[in-house]
């Protein structure tokens, strides 16, 4: 899978949660889940699980805990597909 392919299914996923002040348009690789995007814990463990899903992967509890930028969600999905 390509990288732009990754970005774009991660951005289809985040686009699900975001509170109706904050565009689609706002999500960039430097985007913060918590203070930029304004995803609130519960929905950022729902994009989790997504991801999980969509990708066919786990993630672990570290993981969840290093995951606050969208580039950091691509590096630990990278991560995850590469083992």
């Amino acid at each position: 899978m390509q990288e732009e392919e990754k970005y774009q299914k991660l951005k289809d996923i985040i686009q699900i949660y975001l509170p109706e002040d904050v565009s689609v348009s706002d999500i960039d690789p430097s985007s913060n889940f918590v203070t930029e995007l304004n995803i609130n814990s519960a929905n950022l463990v729902d994009i989790i699980l997504d991801v999980e899903d969509a990708f066919d992967i786990r993630l672990e509890n570290d993981d969840m805990d290093q995951m606050q930028t969208v580039q950091d969600a691509l590096r630990i999905i990278d991560g995850k597909l590469n083992q």
